[in-house]
């Protein structure tokens, strides 16, 4: 097929014309490369992201992907905390490296995917055509780093989170094969920025595995039209995106659009709304597959072809994992008891987990108790097996007495119209210690309505399709929700705000 030919083909142009040589197996993270490539040329792009990678992954060398959303404050941090030799970007990212490069010691190197010369910057191109063709891969192990991303930061200081030849390698493969549900006629559009670690999973390593095609869009601003437009011209048989993304769909017109050749959605990131399932489901005949996995884990938790979906479930763990529900004490816990996500490491670690946080002892330590990586989110496992979140243990509101997860009162308010978005978090009260306040982002249509009414409208909604407890006391509307590069919600900066701490 066309996929496996244009993999075959990539396979033999990143053996004639790698330009690195043998690197010295004195240093074990041989180099370090920030990829930081901008979205202005995307089909040229993209072919350095895919074969670049395969290029430097056999030569031993360590990759840190950076999305193009970097500010300078954020590059010097990732380029100093990581002590990369070696940056790889374009002539519109160039200039912001150019103004941080001084203050970071180790790096020796710079390269500049562009037609254009820079002074200081060497030729990515001109170093290819000036390559050997002959090439031997470096003998690596499975254990050995090959990639390190910097969390979201939705809690702290973003964490280089770093994964072996192993986990990415092997573990992605499941991945690919059965929550994509990918063959070698199909072809994937990840909508995921290519400096997130869902990158490499869904536009990398789960598409090679299985001999699929990838489809790559320049998009310098999220359009939903213009997504619809690429769904309907191109054969996409396999659609990845976030929970936001299908958010945005579902308000346009989608029975207008022909989708003749998607068969397969996914969303991860974050839950997606059971309401916005329905209405993709409504609307394209079409089921949206959730999973759930974090940059430290590849896929834990996922609904795959055949099994029934659960709305607001994120489905079944993976046979990679033991995942299990447990209590402080790292005790099992019973159907329907809320507790800690963990995975048993013990008496075998996962290859499929994280190594460790590079250069940070402390902060992986804090992730185990007992036999378990604990992930830091908090939910329960129902009797059919199935696991549903309550949200992260950060997040998770303490009334009164009531313990109240953020998912299910923003799944609520979503169910109504005025409702676009939502973030909801605690806030400080006299009476309850801490009440539930919702950030909300209305409809246009609803912008102009009374606001105190509209309050009072939305609260008394909440009562209706959740306990009536857990319904926001306090609520602001706002123009937009902060989140992070990656697109989820920075819930903890919205609850600094509400107790001073920003």
């Amino acid at each position: 097929t066309h996929s496996l030919l244009a993999l075959m083909m990539l396979s033999s142009w990143v053996m004639k014309k790698s330009a690195r040589k043998q690197p010295s197996t004195e240093d074990p993270t041989i180099l370090l490369l920030a990829l930081l490539f901008h979205n202005s040329k995307v089909g040229w792009k993209q072919r350095w992201h895919t074969a670049g990678s395969d290029q430097f992954w056999r030569t031993g060398t360590v990759l840190i992907p950076g999305t193009t959303q970097l500010t300078a404050k954020d590059l010097h941090h990732r380029l100093e905390a990581s002590r990369a030799k070696c940056v790889v970007t374009d002539s519109a990212l160039a200039p912001v490296v150019d103004t941080v490069a001084s203050k970071c010691p180790s790096l020796e190197l710079k390269f500049l995917v562009s037609k254009e010369p820079r002074e200081g910057w060497l030729s990515f191109s001109n170093m290819l055509e000036l390559a050997s063709p002959e090439h031997s891969c470096v003998a690596t192990k499975s254990s050995d780093p090959m990639a390190i991303y910097f969390t979201s930061g939705t809690t702290g200081a973003p964490k280089m989170t770093e994964h072996s030849h192993a986990s990415h390698g092997i573990g992605l493969a499941f991945n690919g094969r059965y929550w994509l549900d990918l063959t070698p006629s199909d072809l994937i559009w990840n909508t995921s920025d290519t400096g997130w670690a869902k990158s490499a999973w869904s536009s990398v390593f789960a598409p090679w595995s299985q001999g699929a095609g990838i489809f790559v869009h320049h998009m310098p601003r999220f359009d939903p039209k213009l997504v619809l437009e690429m769904l309907s011209k191109f054969p996409i048989t396999t659609f990845c995106s976030a929970p936001t993304v299908y958010r945005l769909l579902v308000q346009h017109d989608l029975k207008s659009y022909k989708f003749q050749n998607l068969k397969h959605c996914v969303s991860a990131g974050e839950p997606i709304n059971p309401e916005v399932m329905d209405q993709w489901k409504t609307e394209t005949g079409l089921d949206i597959y959730e999973g759930y996995g974090q940059t430290e884990t590849v896929l834990v938790c996922g609904t795959f072809k055949g099994m029934k979906i659960k709305p607001g479930s994120v489905g079944k763990p993976t046979p990679i994992y033991d995942t299990q529900v447990i209590d402080d004490n790292g005790n099992i816990v019973p159907p329907g008891t809320e507790g800690d996500l963990a995975l048993r490491i013990k008496p075998t670690r996962p290859y499929c987990l994280f190594t460790q946080y590079t250069d940070d002892r402390e902060r992986t330590a804090s992730t185990l108790r007992g036999d378990f990586y604990i992930t830091g989110d908090r939910g329960f496992r129902d009797e059919d097996g199935y696991i549903w979140l309550v949200g992260r243990r950060d997040d998770v509101i303490n009334s009164a007495g009531y313990r109240i997860g953020p998912f299910e009162v923003e799944n609520a308010l979503l169910e109504h119209d005025a409702v676009v978005e939502a973030a909801v978090v605690s806030s400080p009260d006299p009476i309850r210690g801490e009440v539930v306040k919702a950030f909300v982002v209305l409809a246009p249509e609803y912008i102009s309505h009374d606001q105190e009414a509209l309050i009072k409208e939305l609260q008394d909604f909440v009562k209706t399709v959740t306990a009536p407890y857990k319904y926001p006391r306090k609520m602001e509307f706002v123009p937009h929700l902060p989140k992070t590069i990656s697109g989820k919600i920075r819930r903890n900066e919205l609850r600094k705000k509400e107790w001073g701490q920003a």
